[in-house]
């Protein structure tokens, strides 16, 4: 059974990409199941999608991930990735977005969100059990924003923790994305592929 994990903030594609592993693992044969949970059905509410798959034949019953048991955490904003570590097993890792998303919290606060500061933390706490996906850089170079959900997946499936390839990912971008937005996504895969 692999759980992975994905948390982000409301627009950012996190229910597109818990869709695309999905269909990623259904065309492996794997029996899969995924759920969403919305704090907010708005804009810069949290969002974690759920993504069970049984990829050693298991059938899986409850698209539920308990606490401590995700092996895989893809977080698309460091805050998002701090709160999601709850669930994450003991061997498992978090690949997340260094850009930080400014909370509607942070604006009333007299302390701002610094994304950096978190980052470090987890740095501590996970050592090379966190893969940090320069976001910015990749965005820039690919020319919008758009795309997060993919680099991130991408990014996943660099690691190798993932047991999807390059080609797999493709394949079910092209069953889960609008065919105008496919060459956009396909391209952000091959920038992080290398």
């Amino acid at each position: 059974m692999l759980n992975i994990l994905l948390a982000g903030v409301g627009g950012q594609g996190t229910v597109l990409a818990a869709k695309v592993l999905a269909q990623a693992a259904q065309d492996k044969g794997w029996h899969v199941r995924t759920a969403e949970t919305i704090g907010m059905a708005q804009r810069g509410g949290n969002v974690t999608s759920h993504v069970r798959m049984g990829n050693k034949g298991e059938q899986v019953n409850s698209p539920l991930i308990a606490r401590g048991t995700a092996d895989m955490v893809i977080a698309f904003e460091p805050a998002e990735a701090a709160a999601a570590l709850k669930y994450l097993a003991p061997h498992g890792v978090v690949v997340t977005a260094t850009t930080g998303v400014q909370p509607v919290t942070a604006a009333l606060s007299k302390q701002p969100y610094v994304a950096a500061g978190v980052v470090e933390q987890m740095q501590r706490l996970l050592g090379d059990r966190l893969v940090l996906v320069d976001d910015a850089d990749l965005v820039k170079q690919v020319g919008t924003i758009k795309v997060l959900n993919t680099i991130l997946l991408a990014s996943a499936v660099k690691t190798s923790q993932l047991p999807l390839n390059f080609d797999e990912l493709r394949a079910a971008i092209k069953a889960c994305v609008k065919p105008r937005f496919e060459e956009l996504n396909f391209g952000a895969v091959a920038l992080v592929e290398g």
